[in-house]
């Protein structure tokens, strides 16, 4: 897994569905958060931390190209890491207003993740997808 952003999520989820246990999707999880490029420290800044998270969470949302959008993200945990790749690679290549239409627990429910987290990760997991459709929503609004 050289780049896991080469990956799409139909791939991701057969990657979920061979892997048996749990033991082993939190292990890849895992290997997939440590994947992830790190934030910048001068990004590390209140104004990019997700709220509602037990561990430190920092996102932003940038334009990439012809109104599509990047989201950077880092976490001082390994499986929160993990989440935000996945995460990363939902959103991937999307728009604004595809970012807000898109069923993020669906995805999460076909890799079978958030009946497996724990109240506060799946917590966290609700405020970062919360916090990045309240970037693709104040995206839509600056263009209208």
């Amino acid at each position: 897994m050289a780049n896991f952003l080469d990956t799409t999520i139909d791939e991701l989820i057969e990657n979920f569905d061979f892997l048996g246990d749990w033991e082993e999707r939190f292990a890849y999880l895992i290997e997939l958060g440590k994947k992830l490029p790190p934030l910048d420290e001068s990004e590390r800044v209140e104004d990019n931390r997700v709220h509602g998270c037990q561990a430190m969470v920092w996102l932003k949302m940038q334009p990439a190209s012809d109104s599509r959008f990047e989201i950077h993200a880092d976490s001082d945990a390994f499986i929160v890491k993990g989440l935000i790749a996945v995460l990363m690679l939902i959103y991937r290549g999307k728009t604004a207003e595809q970012i807000i239409a898109t069923d993020v627990m669906g995805t999460f429910a076909k890799l079978g993740l958030e009946r497996h987290l724990s109240p506060t990760r799946r917590n966290g997991l609700h405020s970062m997808v919360n916090r990045i459709r309240a970037l693709a929503c104040g995206a839509t609004a600056q263009t209208s």
